[in-house]
């Protein structure tokens, strides 16, 4: 009976244990296996060779149509696991690259981050692959450069995707600046707690999972590796890449047909610690912005996900796969 009583009292302990046990991750990434077989494009960048991580994936019933999907700042191609299945079902060729700076991607010591940067190397490695057209989908601040690849290279992109992307709203306009050096310090004090309770409180509603989990322990792996001071580099440096580069005053001239997808219940905006109570109210408000958006765009559809925050493709996939499906055909 006292064994029983203690395991009762002890469980709680032991599966916090467990669940916060996580496994050191390399900077590259070379421990963690994506969902498919990943290859490397070579970069020249700022007088750096770099590598650029990249899945293709050919289904055998390929539609000579090709979708590239742009992961979200805190996290890489592989959580685009379920989309990519569901999109090679369809007969879709799925092009998935890690950014610089990104998952399996080079890490530089030093780099000057620029959405245009970034969709240059991304049309170079279309240019590579021998891809000239395609749709552009980007989550989050992938979103941002999903735009900024558009209005880039109009030419190649045949539809344009944004799956609550952030830079809906100009943040520099309302939140204090602070300089690369204080975005550092603070990726710095990250670890998997920390990591789980924003992402839970922002992300998903205070619920958790198993799907959410492994997310979050793909992004603290790295938080115990000797050479996190380097990611953490990285991250800051893209932190002021998105203050200061917004592109929400160019969605006027999007030229390509244009799909929004928005959890409406999404509340991300990056710097709300920054700002007082009241003014932290009126950011990232999903539910007026996908609407403002999507006025703000030419030629665009607005499909809302209610009750989902700001990972549809993984907190509501069903929702999030239906619109895109029928956009895509």
């Amino acid at each position: 009976m006292k064994i029983t009583k203690l395991i009762i009292l002890l469980f709680p302990i032991l599966c916090f244990s467990q669940e916060t046990k996580i496994k050191q991750l390399d900077i590259n990434l070379t421990n963690y296996e994506y969902p498919f077989p990943v290859n490397f494009f070579e970069l020249n960048n700022q007088r750096q060779n770099l590598k650029m991580a990249y899945m293709d994936i050919k289904p055998d019933n390929y539609n000579n149509k090709n979708i590239v999907l742009l992961h979200g700042k805190n996290f890489n191609g592989a959580y685009w696991e379920t989309t990519i299945k569901a999109l090679t079902k369809e007969g879709f060729r799925v092009i998935v690259p890690d950014q610089i700076g990104f998952g399996k991607s080079s890490k530089p010591d030093n780099f000057q981050y620029t959405f245009q940067q970034l969709a240059e190397n991304t049309k170079k490695l279309l240019d590579y692959l021998g891809i000239t057209k395609t749709t552009i989908l980007g989550h989050s601040m992938g979103g941002m450069l999903a735009t900024r690849f558009t209005l880039m290279y109009p030419e190649t992109v045949e539809k344009l995707v944004l799956e609550n992307p952030i830079g809906l709203e100009d943040w520099k306009l309302i939140v204090p600046y602070k300089p690369v050096d204080w975005w550092y310090e603070s990726e710095l004090k990250q670890n998997y707690e920390a990591i789980k309770k924003y992402q839970m409180e922002n992300y998903y509603d205070g619920k958790w999972n198993a799907d959410y989990q492994k997310w979050a322990e793909l992004s603290a792996g790295w938080t115990s590796s000797p050479d996190y001071s380097k990611v953490a580099w990285n991250s800051a440096l893209m932190y002021d890449m998105i203050f200061t580069q917004p592109v929400l005053y160019e969605f006027k001239n999007i030229k390509s047909p244009t799909l929004l997808i928005i959890g409406t219940r999404d509340k991300t905006a990056i710097g709300k610690p920054l700002v007082s109570e009241e003014v932290r109210k009126t950011m990232g408000n999903y539910a007026e912005l996908g609407k403002k958006t999507q006025k703000a765009i030419p030629n665009s559809k607005l499909a809302e996900i209610p009750n989902t925050g700001h990972l549809p493709h993984i907190e509501s996939f069903d929702q999030f796969i239906k619109p895109l499906i029928v956009f895509l055909k």
